[in-house]
């Protein structure tokens, strides 16, 4: 699972970063190491989005899903507001074809991130809950054994 607080200040220290480097005149393409963070961190914000909507069944039992939710909202107005204002200084800056061509950047890494980070905590995540399932079902496969054995004495 993301930690959206981690994304949320990989994406703020970023986007700090790209100001200054716009701010002294920097190419954007001197700057793609901090783009490429910045991007990362905001489809890091976007995953957590969707992974809070579909919550696995055992974290939907414990709850807590709340207080996720909202900081998910915050971290989510916090980036819209980022957002919007790297757009503004970029399209001021460098032009509006500018911001297509980095949108076109967060894209290209939203889905490298989705074919293989993701991916894999995915496939970490179903690992867990097989194992998980299937303790379940031994340990009261057991007990329903035991109990069964102990009734026929």
């Amino acid at each position: 699972m993301i930690e959206v607080g981690l994304a949320i200040s990989a994406a703020t220290s970023a986007f700090s970063a790209l100001k200054q480097g716009i701010a002294v005149g920097k190419d954007l393409e001197s700057m793609g190491k901090t783009l490429s963070k910045w991007a990362g961190a905001m489809s890091d914000l976007d995953y957590a989005e969707q992974e809070i909507k579909k919550p696995p069944w055992y974290v939907a039992l414990g709850g807590g899903v709340e207080s996720q939710a909202m900081e998910i909202f915050a971290a989510k107005k916090q980036k819209e507001s980022m957002r919007a204002e790297l757009k503004s200084y970029i399209s001021f800056v460098y032009g509006p074809a500018t911001w297509d061509e980095l949108l076109s950047i967060e894209a290209q890494i939203r889905k490298e991130k989705q074919a293989h980070e993701y991916r894999k905590m995915q496939i970490q995540q179903s690992i867990v809950e097989w194992c998980a399932g299937i303790a379940l079902f031994v340990v009261l496969g057991g007990g329903l054994l035991g109990l069964t054995w102990l009734m026929t004495r």
